[in-house]
């Protein structure tokens, strides 16, 4: 029976394996969630012949319950908001800009540490495979799918090595396709589904974008 997988670079290649059918398909790019997606989505692309970038992603959480997300912002500019949410709990536009200033630094920092300057890709019309380490909640990757649809992207494939399987069933709701080898129902953490799984450097994101030439 299947454990677990050796580190992020094993679980890239097993993802490759899963995603056959996208290797060089005609404007297809793949997009690495910072930072523990970068190790996996490298091996995805290198496999597959595919372009590489990284697409930041910031939730954006709810003033004094910061686990709860009312949106989210990504690279590119996008802002999604969770309009159930913000009416559901009264919250004023001033809170909402007060949270996407601060996050917007962040995302700031991250684009210009990660992404060298470049302008972001035009994904419009374009496959793109969207790849984490790993999904708990999904949070963070439903905001991804929904930044890169407000961009234009022509069909959205998620792929992650490992996530719950009601995770990934809410995400086949959104995506166009969801790649999960391991769908374990005693899923505790990510980290428990690697033999390694030491903490993604912003080090290594940079080296690893830099590698790609893209």
């Amino acid at each position: 029976m299947f454990s677990k997988y050796p580190d992020r670079r094993a679980a890239g290649q097993a993802l490759a394996a899963r995603l056959s059918h996208c290797a060089r398909l005609p404007g297809a790019l793949v997009l690495a969630l910072p930072r523990g997606g970068v190790p996996v989505a490298h091996e995805v692309a290198r496999e597959l012949g595919l372009p590489l970038d990284a697409f930041i992603v910031r939730k954006l959480g709810v003033p004094g319950h910061e686990e709860l997300a009312m949106g989210a912002i990504a690279t590119g500019g996008v802002r999604v908001l969770n309009r159930q949410v913000i009416d559901d709990l009264g919250l004023s536009q001033d809170a909402i800009e007060a949270v996407t200033a601060a996050e917007l630094a962040e995302l700031h920092r991250r684009d210009r540490l990660y992404r060298f300057h470049r302008p972001p890709p035009d994904l419009r019309g374009r496959t793109v495979i969207l790849v984490d380490d790993g999904l708990a909640t999904g949070s963070t990757m439903r905001a991804a799918v929904a930044a890169v649809r407000e961009q234009g992207a022509g069909r959205v494939i998620v792929a992650v090595p490992v996530a719950p399987p009601d995770t990934c069933d809410a995400l086949a709701r959104q995506a166009d396709e969801v790649v999960c080898p391991l769908r374990p129902h005693d899923f505790e953490a990510v980290g428990r589904w690697y033999e390694n799984f030491a903490q993604t450097t912003d080090e290594e994101v940079s080296a690893l974008l830099a590698d790609t030439g893209s």
